[in-house]
């Protein structure tokens, strides 16, 4: 069976830039083995920088972090991401969110009203070629979320449409898929 191959080369701590290897050391110390996703990034030491900036930043910002799943998995289906829903969905379930949960997320919805509005709002933003109807903040606001976390809400789609952009333009083969492919060929 022959493996799907990344259009990019998947770089690992061997081959990538050498200032690429500060944020490959700290993800491999935390995760034990990068996506292929960062190999991939690791071929633009500033795009590997800013997005594991960017990233780490929002994780600790005013969101929950079911949240920040929430609207990871509608960006993900939004955008036909094959490579990102299935790693969304085990990051999910450890956030909490229980399989319906998921399902609704990602059609932009949700049992929680609060996060339905958030959703709601943040699908009108992807979809339009303009500003999103304005009604849509509103009922964002008025179901508590604040003008902090909309903007950090925002920020995620972003995040998560640069990921999608990123495994899009590569064609990135899911992960371990690289590394099952090394690992037969090495037998």
């Amino acid at each position: 069976m022959k493996t799907k191959e990344s259009r990019f080369q998947v770089h690992d701590e061997l081959t990538a830039p050498e200032r690429s290897l500060p944020v490959l050391s700290g993800a491999l110390a935390s995760g034990g083995q990068l996506s292929n996703f960062l190999g991939v990034l690791a071929g633009s030491p500033a795009a590997l920088r800013g997005y594991a900036r960017f990233r780490s930043e929002l994780r600790h910002g005013a969101l929950e972090w079911a949240t920040q799943q929430r609207i990871a998995l509608a960006v993900a289906e939004h955008q036909g991401s094959e490579y990102s829903l299935p790693a969304l969905h085990r990051t999910a379930r450890d956030a909490g969110l229980g399989l319906d949960e998921i399902a609704l997320a990602r059609e932009f919805d949700s049992h929680d009203e609060r996060e339905a509005t958030l959703l709601r709002f943040l699908k009108a933003l992807l979809e339009s070629d303009g500003a999103p109807p304005p009604h849509l903040l509103e009922e964002a606001r008025e179901a508590g979320w604040s003008d902090e976390q909309v903007l950090e809400a925002v920020a995620h789609v972003a995040l998560a449409t640069f990921t999608n952009l990123v495994t899009r333009a590569g064609d990135l083969p899911r992960d371990g898929s690289v590394e099952g492919s090394r690992l037969s060929q090495a037998a």
